[in-house]
């Protein structure tokens, strides 16, 4: 059953400056589906991981679209998939939107593929009147988002040199996966972009999460994709008889590893502001039913959009540790794994995005991303901005994965009206 057979087609109507303009639908869900196509599974699913011969088999079918919309295409050294449609004043930097076509080994269809597929609709819809905006417009599919981020890594000029440094899902090095898609891993710094070369990035992405269709919006603005914190926990205790051993003479690593848990949870849920911070994973010694555990390892993972509010999680699960130690016996040792900083929403484009749906009647309201996306390197470089569109049930990366044609439709037309208005203010002429 297609999303055509399942659900009505909305029509949203925007002022486009030169004429009016809206996303065709029907031309939307094809594109859309014929994409699903390439690594579908039989559950529904859709595996195209990074490198492989189906995300290949993707870029090629989405590079031969570009070509016949009337774009230039190239691949850069970092792998990235860059149609360009020159402007009317071609010396004005780029306006860039996009997002990625490789998934996880059972993502869902419209992840990161309805952000390249919503740009494609746009230079369609501007190719079928014979216009062009006065920048440059570029639709750019990023290389491995969802393993080693190096395309949008490789354009920020942020990507580690050395190749070790990736861990690629299948297993192959950077230095072959990069080659297999027409990159170079030697040429690798030539995919950084000046900073004059783009004016505003703006991606359209589902939202992963069940924000939006609780408040009945069609449209997130999104404020910024959130910093992250993790960290390694061990607990080591004393393993011991489990029926010997009194409750008042134990050192049990996993009762102390419990009180870890919960204080992580009351952190975020206490703290000022909205943050999450989980407990994903905990290993246990000797994990065995009669015996006291000797020894936890766990994992902790912090997001928020404000670093400050992070350093105050942080501070607070050192606090929260030293009181674990005091009361259970155990010894207590917190690592950090990694710390990437949030990156803001640029405050012009998120009045845009915001205006851009208002003038389309289309209920919006402000929310973070709490996943990484490719506008969080892009927007550490140049001014972001990221319009959400609902997920049924907040699933993603499965094969329930599911957006509704009238909330793809809403989110490309508003992308569409976005795109007119910044190509009008931005870059003004003298």
């Amino acid at each position: 059953m297609t999303l055509l057979q399942t659900l009505p087609t909305a029509e949203f109507h925007g002022q486009a400056g030169q004429g009016r303009l809206e996303p065709n639908s029907l031309r939307l869900l094809a594109s859309l589906e014929s994409m699903a196509e390439v690594g579908g599974q039989e559950d529904g699913s859709v595996c195209r991981r990074g490198f492989t011969p189906a995300d290949r088999q993707g870029r090629e079918l989405f590079s031969s679209w570009l070509l016949e919309a009337g774009l230039t295409v190239r691949v850069d050294a970092a792998g990235n998939l860059i149609g360009r449609l020159e402007g009317t004043e071609p010396s004005l930097p780029a306006l860039m939107t996009g997002s990625h076509l490789d998934t996880v080994p059972t993502g869902g269809r419209y992840d990161g593929a309805l952000g390249v597929l919503a740009g494609l609709e746009v230079v369609r819809c501007l190719g079928e009147r014979g216009l062009r905006l006065r920048h440059p417009l570029e639709v750019v599919v990023f290389a491995d988002e969802e393993s080693t981020m190096v395309g949008c890594k490789g354009m920020a000029g942020v990507a580690p040199a050395d190749p070790d440094a990736y861990a690629t899902s299948n297993g192959e090095s950077i230095e072959r996966n990069l080659a297999s898609i027409g990159g170079d891993w030697h040429a690798l710094p030539q995919a950084r972009r000046e900073d004059q070369a783009i004016a505003a990035f703006l991606e359209l992405h589902v939202e992963q999460g069940g924000v939006l269709e609780d408040r009945g919006d069609l449209i997130g603005v999104v404020e910024g994709v959130v910093g992250q914190r993790r960290f390694t926990i061990r607990v080591e205790g004393q393993a011991n008889h489990a029926g010997t051993t009194p409750m008042d003479r134990r050192q049990d690593a996993l009762v102390a590893a419990a009180q870890v848990v919960l204080a992580v949870e009351r952190l975020a849920a206490d703290h000022p502001g909205d943050p999450v911070a989980t407990v994903g994973r905990l290993d246990v010694w000797p994990n065995a039913a009669n015996v006291v555990s000797g020894a936890v390892t766990l994992t902790v993972d912090m997001r928020d959009l404000d670093a400050t509010v992070l350093d105050g999680l942080e501070a607070g699960l050192e606090h929260a540790l030293e009181q674990i130690r005091a009361r259970s016996g155990c010894r207590l040792a917190m690592e950090p794994q990694f710390a990437v900083a949030p990156t803001p929403a640029d405050p012009t484009l998120m009045a845009a995005i915001r205006q851009a749906a208002e003038r389309l009647g289309l209920p919006s309201s402000y929310l973070p991303s709490r996943a990484s996306h490719d506008a969080q390197e892009i927007g550490r470089r140049w001014p972001m901005g990221m319009i959400f569109v609902p997920s049924h049930r907040g699933l993603s990366h499965s094969a329930a994965e599911f957006t509704s044609l009238d909330q793809c439709q809403a989110g490309t037309a508003v992308l569409l009206e976005s795109l007119f208005q910044l190509d009008r203010s931005l870059d003004p002429a003298p």
